[in-house]
């Protein structure tokens, strides 16, 4: 199997002018074929020019090129989405991000002092249903349709990691309470106002908010793998209701930078509210060495100094990272399995997971 993606990796498709910049990211997905099944990335310059690299296999077991700019599960990017439109409800007045939730949802969590802002930052101490359901069991929940509630009732039957504002502690039940915030508020369901707000506002193509019950992905795309209790498997088509408002949008790495170059640009949230939204916790490395959390975006050190700006997404088949660079150089890269996927020990899918992260950090410092 692993023989099979390293001969692939040579298959590459790309448009823009070849550079050492070019170059250099091309080996890094080479690379990243020897881990991974397949390795999708997007350069877009200061200036607007896109670079879409490839290399590995879109299926495992045969020679199928991966296609350029395709689809995958953005996971918890979706994140950035629903965070841009709740900062849009704090410019419009409509959303306090210093008030509790529960005043906007009342009894929807037994905690008062839970603010917007706390779930935006991953300061509220509220338990990660996703520790609790069984996703381990991937093959049991692969296909189960989740309600919205069902996840919180998930979350409330367990303790909080912490205080309300005490430290940061990621948790997908913060979105998900951040999604019912917004149809609260809008009288609208959060997919419309992400699509309306931010996907049709920019022109993402190609991104979308999978509808209820749908498994599968619209357009040209790699496959998905994950190691379930039967071995690797194509996880490709599943249901993704269980990630909702925290990590269910489809998406590519071209658009994924069109989004975080028009949000740090101030194009989808006043300025304003995008300062707020750089105001960071430490993630005192529960993320990746260096990250501080804003308001649903995340900040990284870039060893040619500076840091960049974006969020990624981790989802049975596919991990995503990248970001924009204050100079207006954006970098998304896709590889089609979680770390650890086609690894054997801890070890090797920790350098797996590492060399996601380098391939980025490479990228946007032009090597």
């Amino acid at each position: 199997m692993k023989t099979l993606v390293g001969a692939l990796a040579a298959v590459v498709l790309f448009t823009g002018t070849a550079t050492a910049a070019t170059d250099g990211t091309q080996r890094q997905l080479d690379g990243l074929a020897k881990l991974f099944p397949a390795a999708l990335a997007t350069t877009t310059d200061a200036g607007g020019g896109v670079t879409s690299l490839t290399a590995g296999t879109a299926e495992l077991g045969k020679r199928v090129p991966v296609p350029r700019n395709g689809q995958v599960r953005a996971g918890s990017n979706t994140k950035a989405f629903v965070a841009a439109v709740v900062m849009q409800l704090v410019a419009e007045q409509k959303v306090e991000l210093d008030k509790p939730i529960t005043y906007y949802l009342p009894k929807a969590i037994n905690d008062d002092r839970i603010t917007v802002r706390q779930l935006l930052n991953h300061t509220s101490g509220l338990a990660n249903y996703t520790q609790y359901m069984g996703l381990d069991q991937f093959t049991e929940q692969r296909h189960r349709y989740y309600e919205p509630r069902e996840l919180l009732d998930i979350a409330s039957a367990h303790p909080p990691t912490n205080e309300p504002g005490a430290a940061f502690k990621y948790s997908n039940t913060n979105y998900v309470l951040l999604g019912l915030l917004i149809q609260k508020v809008t009288g609208r369901p959060v997919a419309e106002n992400v699509d309306r707000r931010i996907i049709k506002k920019i022109n993402l193509r190609d991104t979308y908010w999978p509808a209820q019950g749908a498994e599968t992905i619209d357009k040209k795309h790699p496959h998905g793998y994950a190691r379930t209790a039967n071995g690797v498997e194509d996880v490709t088509e599943l249901d993704p209701s269980w990630g909702w408002a925290a990590g269910q949008i489809i998406s590519t790495t071209k658009d994924l930078n069109t989004f975080f170059t028009a949000l740090l640009k101030g194009d989808l949230v006043p300025a304003a509210q995008l300062r707020e939204m750089q105001k960071t916790v430490d993630t005192k490395g529960e993320m990746w060495p260096g990250a501080e959390y804003g308001l649903g975006i995340a900040s990284t050190p870039l060893t040619c100094g500076g840091r960049y700006w974006g969020h990624g997404g981790d989802i049975h088949g596919y991990e995503t990272r990248g970001g924009v660079t204050a100079q207006g150089r954006a970098f998304s890269v896709a590889v089609t399995a979680l770390p650890g996927t086609l690894q054997n020990t801890p070890e090797e899918a920790h350098k797996a997971q590492d060399a996601v992260l380098a391939t980025v950090d490479s990228a946007l410092c032009g090597k």
